[in-house]
Order: C-alpha cells, then sequence, then structure tokens
C-alpha cells in the first residue's frame, strides 16, 4: 500500500465531488474539495492552492508530487496541496446569541452570487446545505453566525468529517469585506489547521475576519468554536474576485 505526505495511505487515487456538494453552478465548493483534497496529506496543517474549479460527478485523480499532491482532471492541474505550518491567534468566540443575532444581517439572503452552494446559499434547507450564515457582529470587525452540524456530515462515530470542517470554516470569510458590483468572490487559497472533534448536533459558532485586500484579493481568516468556545480548527484563506456572468455561464 503506497503512502502519501506524512505517511497517509492512498487507498484510492481518486476522488468523485457529488453533486450535493456544489458551490459555483456545476462545480464543487471550493473548502469542500479542499477538504477531500487535504486528506491525502496526514499533517495537522494543509494549504491548497486552487487553480481551477473542480466538476461534479468525474472522477479526478490524485498524484503525488516531491512537494505534495496534485488534484487532475484528465491531465489537467486543479488544485495543489503540500503540508505546512502557520500560526493564527483566534478572536474571543461570540456568545451562541450574539452569533444568532449576527446571522440575522446575512447579506446573502438579500443577494447572493450562488444562493445553492453547499455551505452558504440561502436556497439550501435544512440536512441539504451546511446553512453557514454569517453576519456582522455589531461593534466588531468580525463576522458570525452558529452552525450546528446535522448527522448526515458526520463519521459513524458521531464526529464530524474532517472535510466538512474545512467547508464550514470556508464561505464565513467571503463576507468579510464588501462585495463588488456584478463580480462573484470565489475561494483561490486555503490554509487549515484542526484541533480537535466535533460532534454531530453540537451547537458551534464561526467567526471570521478580514486580514487585508489587494485589489482582486482578499486575505481572510475563520474559527470554528466547540460549545464550550474551545477552538477547534482555525483557517487561512486567499479569495478572489472574479466576472459574475462567466460563472453564471458555465
Amino acid at each position: 500500500m503506497q503512502r502519501g505526505i506524512g505517511g497517509t495511505e492512498f487507498k484510492n487515487r481518486t476522488i468523485v465531488i457529488d453533486k450535493r456538494f456544489c458551490g459555483p453552478p456545476g462545480f464543487g465548493n471550493g473548502g469542500y474539495v479542499c477538504g477531500r483534497f487535504s486528506r491525502f496529506i496526514d499533517t495537522p496543517a494543509v494549504a491548497i492552492r486552487l487553480l481551477l474549479p473542480a466538476p461534479l460527478d468525474t472522477e479526478l485523480e490524485v498524484r503525488e508530487t516531491k512537494e505534495g499532491v496534485v488534484l487532475l482532471d484528465g491531465g489537467i492541474v486543479l488544485a495543489e496541496a503540500r503540508p505546512t505550518k502557520f500560526v493564527l491567534e483566534p478572536p474571543p468566540c461570540p456568545s451562541y446569541e450574539e452569533a444568532e443575532a449576527a446571522s440575522l444581517r446575512y447579506r446573502g439572503f438579500t443577494k447572493h452570487w450562488f444562493p445553492c452552494c453547499f455551505v452558504c446559499g440561502p436556497n439550501r434547507g435544512p440536512g441539504d446545505g451546511l446553512q453557514v450564515f454569517a453576519g456582522p457582529v455589531e461593534g466588531s470587525g468580525l463576522v458570525a453566525c452558529p452552525w450546528i452540524p446535522d448527522a448526515s456530515v458526520a463519521s459513524a462515530g458521531g464526529s464530524v468529517s474532517t472535510e466538512f470542517l474545512w467547508t464550514a470554516l470556508d464561505c464565513p470569510g467571503s463576507f468579510t469585506f464588501p462585495q463588488p458590483a456584478g463580480e462573484a468572490i470565489v475561494l483561490g487559497e486555503f490554509q487549515v489547521e484542526l484541533f480537535g472533534e466535533v460532534s454531530a448536533g453540537e451547537r458551534c459558532v464561526l467567526v471570521a475576519w478580514q486580514i487585508a485586500g489587494h485589489g482582486r484579493k482578499h486575505h481572510t481568516a475563520t474559527a470554528l468554536f466547540s460549545k464550550s468556545k474551545t477552538c477547534r480548527a482555525i483557517g487561512l484563506a486567499t479569495f478572489l474576485t472574479v466576472p459574475e456572468q462567466a460563472w453564471r455561464k458555465s
């Protein structure tokens, strides 16, 4: 049995992104794609660069390289992953009630570039999408929302599968800065470190904030807190603004 970076066993060198886990129409949600892909590197923190969107219901190849692993569609590289290390101090966790109040101010309820997104799409109902609706926390530079993962994203033991921890960390960061008119926001790079497990049915809080913005690039961070307000996962993301109409034609 071949082992990947950090000792991961390559039990299956392909992955398929089910249509349930869409982001832009016809493509996988960036955070979910990263989460699935990250499982081929057995280190606490993984960095992933998304080069092209991953198609749905398509067998994609995972191939090991000197630096890490790559994800391919018919020989075309879609993403690159490697082990990483980073230090990021999360902010204090808002109360669950504060997160609920912030979620009511989620701007995606009014206008959303991908309303069927598995993570933050308002057109996805309970038990279908993750319903991560992060809105501004009054008196701070944060956005936040509650998140109660359901049984469909948990393993047989009841803990949320790691790819869904990555997934939940994705979209809140894209709501930490204003949406440019006529443009959509997509994930370009993602680094995540996982610190512990989260149980299905647990009352969690997601918090995100912007670190810096440079033209089309926006650097953000997201933290996932458990019921006890312990940080279970943290992520650094680079989002890109792209012409919205181009994605709608995809």
